[in-house]
């Protein structure tokens, strides 16, 4: 690991503590939030399972409670995840989900949304409590959930965000400590919800971009206080912020439609921003040697890669864009930065893309994935030398993380998977429609 990524782990976990030890050394271990310990898709001391099938690797498998494409995070001997359960008979839609929309469908049922507690040993469910039962005011995309926001954790505290059914920060025993409500989004199309929060020492970020009213919010991660509130000139996004060292200072990167912004985490004052993403932002950015790397893809496709070096003020189209790209972006699925690659997946379709991030120049041709016959929602993660990508369709495909990028095995579950995986350790978190599968070996 290079010294770089070592200083970058410790400013990002250099607060996380856990039964009574500081969690430097575990931050590297667990996945204890969205995109995993480095916020990049990797999974630095992990080494899952290359081969499984429904009779192979498979340690426990777990049904749930209901639908959820929010992904598994875990910490200690845990695994915590979030859903939303139909409950009651059917009934006539409460609400008529943006007429003539073909992909958005209306809500049948009310729902509990839950918090889940499983034991990595034997997929037991340790506590589950339901912090809400409520009519969902919105529809949702045909191949979206009721919860797509991912949990994420300190190692003492669990953040929980259902976006307009509430905040919630939970005990490891399942208590709630503290909840807020800020209010009830109006998301574009009734597409749904899908941003998570993030932590950077006692601060708790969530963005708010929606129909109306979009704003960014700082929480103390303690008692639920808000420590600033920002507003942003926002459309509906889904992508999750970023937070960032440079500079002696820690930013909140936020990848949307009109701006990539960054405000600075202790004040929430925006220190820059820069146009050239396109509509209905989903991917989340990352973070390497100084530079915000940022994508999306739409009607059209667009790829940033923006030095936060004397980066202030309107940045759009100045020295501090290192480079742009228009083909070949990534849509619901966010990029891996594994060491010196980029990858990511072309528009949910089975194509991997390579590039340096320094440059944007690509690694070679896109691949097309063996044995992927369905849509990409899920991101790729990386760990061991090796690339995991699962499409809905229930497959995974394993390749080597070097030049040629070669198949290694072709993985095929009886379920459907939009949720990104989770690693830690000899484990993979796969979490599908039905099913939460730990796949392990011996």
């Amino acid at each position: 690991m290079t010294r770089f990524r070592i200083l970058s782990l410790l400013a990002s976990f250099v607060a996380i503590t856990t039964h009574g030890q500081t969690a430097t050394n575990d931050a590297l271990r667990y996945w204890p939030q969205w995109r995993g310990p480095l916020a990049n898709g990797v999974a630095p001391q992990a080494n899952p399972p290359i081969e499984w099938s429904e009779k192979k690797n498979i340690r426990w498998k777990l049904e749930l409670p209901g639908k959820g494409h929010s992904s598994p995070i875990v910490f200690g001997d845990r695994v915590f995840l979030l859903a939303a359960a139909p409950v009651g008979e059917a009934q006539k839609p409460v609400f008529d989900s943006a007429p003539g929309v073909h992909d958005s469908v209306p809500v049948t049922h009310r729902h509990e949304y839950v918090v889940m507690a499983i034991s990595r040993k034997d997929g037991r469910v340790l506590w589950k409590k339901v912090v809400r039962e409520e009519w969902p005011h919105e529809g949702g995309h045909n191949t979206g959930s009721q919860a797509s926001n991912s949990p994420t954790t300190d190692g003492e505290l669990l953040y929980a965000f259902f976006g307009s059914r509430g905040l919630y920060c939970l005990d490891f025993n399942g208590e709630v400590k503290w909840q807020k409500e800020l209010g009830k989004m109006q998301t574009l199309h009734a597409h749904g919800e899908g941003s998570s929060p993030v932590l950077h020492g006692d601060t708790l970020i969530v963005n708010w971009d929606h129909e109306g009213n979009s704003f960014i919010h700082a929480f103390d991660k303690h008692t639920g206080q808000q420590l600033w509130k920002v507003g942003r000139d926002e459309k509906t996004s889904w992508s999750t912020p970023l937070i960032v060292g440079h500079d002696g200072k820690m930013q909140v990167i936020v990848s949307a439609t009109k701006r990539v912004r960054g405000y600075e985490l202790a004040t929430g004052e925006q220190l820059w921003e820069c146009a050239g993403l396109t509509d209905n932002v989903v991917s989340s950015p990352v973070f390497t040697r100084g530079m915000v790397i940022a994508g999306n893809s739409y009607y059209s496709q667009a790829m940033l890669a923006i030095r936060l070096a004397g980066a202030r003020g309107d940045i759009t189209g100045t020295t501090n864009v290192a480079w742009s790209l228009n083909r070949l972006t990534p849509y619901v699925s966010s990029p891996l930065l594994y060491d010196d690659r980029l990858y990511h997946i072309r528009h949910n379709q089975n194509i991997l893309v390579s590039l340096d991030p320094m440059t944007g120049q690509f690694r070679g041709k896109p691949l097309r994935l063996d044995g992927i016959r369905d849509f990409i929602f899920a991101s790729p993660v990386g760990a061991s030398g090796r690339i995991y990508v699962t499409a809905r369709d229930g497959t995974t495909v394993v390749l080597r993380h070097d030049a040629k990028n070669a198949t290694l095995a072709v993985n095929h579950l009886d379920d459907s998977f939009s949720a990104s995986p989770a690693m830690v350790e000899k484990e993979l978190y796969l979490r599908g429609e039905k099913f939460l599968y730990c796949i392990a070996g011996e």
